[in-house]
């Protein structure tokens, strides 16, 4: 019988407590727990700390997970919570991600200060992003406008914009939605044009291989459909191996036992593209991911890639 409270590991910005207490819920109601038998422990990754310049220039997605797999693998604590999006293809030897929440609305938000809707925003105009696959979606679709690095937490990008610094941004729809600001963007972005980040949207719990007492735990708020979906789409990233320094789009669906995905890798400028459809069945998850990964990587050839890292 567990008497000591389950240490929950999470970076320490709005968003990330939010992602950790939505876990600590989760599993409270399912082994009717009280709230002191999960204690929220907070680190600061390098990732929060550096904000002032692109992901791609100092590392990549590791900087979000590095400190929290650290005790994790000392033991310190039971499991992380993490935006799955932000999780490297490649995890650390003895670590695994054993559980997705049901996974958000997982499409791209608009915020317009100066029009609503980004095809509106006028000619030569100033769109603030960190991400390198919303900067090459942005060119794909308006070649005209000035893409500016915008990084930090959601209310900094919020008050950067309000302050001028941009005349729009883009956000992870789900994570607005977890902050109680479903009401700010000003434009919901269709996922077949502008398609989102493989595993956006989708809360994952990291623990240590072998820990039979935390799967048991994590099994039952498990989500199976996200679970697959996330497989898929992480499988097309590790084939490409993508991190923070290719603009890489996709995203899976389930159908009941059918899995279909939709992928999409862009040139830096996203005057050059390629994408890719499969369907199968939901238990050839990481299959389909692959097999997605080789046929665009192959359609794209090799000079695709190069000069992108």
């Amino acid at each position: 019988m567990q008497t000591k409270p389950f240490r929950i590991g999470t970076r320490g910005s709005p968003l990330a407590l939010a992602q950790a207490y939505e876990t600590r819920s989760r599993l409270m109601a399912a082994h009717g727990l009280p709230e002191e038998m999960f204690e929220i422990v907070v680190l600061s990754t390098k990732g929060d700390r550096i904000t002032d310049r692109a992901l791609s220039e100092i590392g990549g997605k590791g900087l979000f997970t590095e400190e929290l797999e650290s005790q994790l693998l000392s033991e310190e604590l039971d499991i992380a919570v993490h935006s799955s999006k932000d999780m490297p293809t490649v995890l650390p030897e003895g670590l695994h991600l054993s559980a997705f929440l049901p996974r958000e609305d997982m499409r791209d938000a608009f915020i317009g200060r100066t029009a609503p809707k980004l095809l509106e925003l006028p000619h030569g105009a100033v769109v603030g992003s960190a991400s390198l696959r919303r900067q090459a979606l942005i060119r794909r679709l308006r070649p005209d406008l000035n893409v500016i690095i915008f990084r930090g937490l959601v209310d900094t990008r919020l008050r950067k914009l309000e302050e001028g610094q941009a005349d729009a941004t883009l956000l992870a729809f789900a994570g607005l939605k977890r902050l109680g600001k479903e009401h700010v963007p000003t434009e919901i972005l269709d996922p077949k044009e502008f398609p989102p980040a493989p595993a956006q949207g989708a809360i994952c719990v990291e623990s240590r291989i072998g820990d039979k007492r935390m799967d048991a735990l994590l099994a039952s708020i498990n989500d199976l459909p996200t679970f697959d979906a996330v497989t898929c789409e992480r499988a097309f990233l590790a084939a490409l191996d993508g991190s923070c320094r290719t603009p890489i789009a996709g995203y899976a669906t389930c159908d009941g036992e059918a899995l279909h995905f939709y992928g999409l890798i862009l040139t830096p400028d996203g005057q050059t593209s390629h994408g890719v459809e499969i369907s199968g069945n939901r238990a050839d998850a990481v299959k389909l991911g692959s097999q997605a990964g080789e046929k665009v990587r192959a359609r794209a050839g090799s000079s695709f890639f190069e000069g992108w890292s």
